[in-house]
């Protein structure tokens, strides 16, 4: 894979990133960087967050991974398994003229593409819901810290945040 790949999650202080296959808040702030984050560029995403979103997202080019291999859906690209995914995604952006490939959840994806990332653009929600699903643990060590920038809750958002970006310290491994 020759583009850097970048995980994009809004995690909760207790690791809580979703409840009932959504959102455990609002923050329309964050949904605005989402949207800065990853418009131009292929975006990988497992089945069940597909489901949750239900469409492809404009200005994006959709891959979804699912080992369902019935699974079908107007608009996205299928994979079976992470190399695949992460290849196609790489042609994708290749065609798109994108600088990096965002992994946009859910929990499974996170966990399994995680050891593969070269950077993390993380919003972390000062808050600590309850919820259903986490971000895997990963160490802090591997990343170097290359922006932060924080957020009282504005009057559309649940909670205040801080976004963070952060790097890999050393080469990702690879598919």
């Amino acid at each position: 894979m020759s583009r850097p790949l970048a995980i994009v999650v809004a995690v909760a202080e207790n690791g809580v990133i979703g409840r009932d296959n959504g959102l455990a808040w609002h923050q329309r702030a964050d949904l605005k960087r989402f949207r800065a984050l990853t418009l131009g560029k292929p975006i990988v995403m497992g089945r069940k967050t597909y489901a949750s979103i239900g469409k492809p997202l404009p200005g994006r080019e959709t891959v979804v991974l699912t080992r369902d291999p019935a699974f079908a859906a107007p608009g996205v690209h299928v994979a079976h398994d992470l190399p695949g995914a992460m290849r196609l995604a790489d042609e994708i952006a290749g065609r798109m003229g994108a600088d990096e490939i965002p992994v946009v959840g859910g929990a499974e994806l996170y966990r399994a593409a995680l050891p593969l990332a070269d950077r993390l653009h993380l919003t972390l929600v000062h808050a600590e819901p309850e919820g259903d699903v986490s971000f895997p643990d990963y160490d802090p060590a591997d990343f170097v810290e290359t922006w932060r920038e924080s957020h009282p809750a504005g009057p559309h958002d649940d909670h205040p945040f801080t976004f963070i970006d952060l790097r890999r310290r050393r080469p990702a491994a690879s598919c």
